[in-house]
């Protein structure tokens, strides 16, 4: 039997089977809770807003600490949760800067103007500059240097702020302190990240876990005339922080 139709007829096209997803729902939804995690920061920068301008100082620093725990340990559950691929409409590191550059700068610097530590007639024009060249150093795409140190000082001014209000120095220096660090936001030193940077990471953990008791301390006892632990607490974790990275690049160098 000779099927000449059969042999003339081209063959279907066979069709690609439907793509299925990887990502399970269960795993959308622990993606999306992780940024709604890191978006609560912002809540909390809120809360520090209010308290900041109500002169309630401790209260600010309290919600900036809450701000900075979630800060602290969300990027370490999105990429558990790989939030890039779970939950990708939403991008993790801009969601990130933006509560960052208002828990890190604009708090602050509105706890400083409503405060008594900077001198009167520049209050205001020094929070202008801390938040021009804050917005400067979060566009930068060198920020972080391949080891993960940051490159300048990474615009943490509610650390800055936390010192000032706990030392309570004359307000010329305080001004002084801040146009320092102003300027070291743009300088090609390194910061470090305690949580990033590999060498010494352990010893580094122990510094920031010295550094939060200190605060919380400091944040406790009212940041007046708290006692000399918290406060040398604070002086020898500053030191450190500021210290390691010289440190780490010595002992790469050996």
């Amino acid at each position: 039997m000779h099927f000449s139709g059969m042999a003339t007829r081209k063959p279907k096209p066979v069709e690609p089977a439907p793509a299925i997803s990887a990502v399970t729902p269960p795993a959308r939804m622990f993606g999306m809770a992780i940024h709604v995690f890191t978006a609560i920061g912002a809540g909390a920068g809120l809360m520090a807003l209010a308290a900041a301008v109500d002169g309630r100082f401790p209260a600010m620093f309290f919600w900036l600490a809450v701000a900075l725990l979630i800060d602290g340990i969300d990027g370490t559950f999105a990429r558990l949760a790989r939030v890039e691929e779970t939950a990708p409409r939403y991008d993790g590191a801009v969601l990130d800067l933006v509560v960052d550059y208002l828990t890190y700068v604009v708090v602050p610097v509105v706890g400083l103007w409503r405060s008594s530590l900077l001198p009167p007639d520049v209050d205001l024009g020094l929070g202008v500059l801390v938040m021009v060249a804050s917005s400067l150093y979060f566009a930068d795409r060198e920020m972080k240097l391949p080891d993960h140190h940051f490159r300048g000082f990474p615009a943490l001014w509610n650390v800055v702020a936390l010192y000032l209000f706990v030392f309570d120095l004359p307000p010329w220096v305080n001004a002084g302190i801040i146009v320092v660090f102003c300027a070291l936001l743009f300088l090609p030193m390194p910061f470090l990240h305690p949580m990033r940077v590999v060498r010494l990471r352990a010893l580094s953990i122990a510094f920031t876990c010295l550094w939060f008791g200190s605060a919380a301390l400091a944040v406790t006892e009212g940041l007046n005339n708290i006692d000399m632990f918290a406060k040398s607490g604070l002086l020898v974790s500053a030191a450190y922080f500021l210290l390691a990275p010289w440190l780490i690049r010595r002992r790469a160098a050996s």
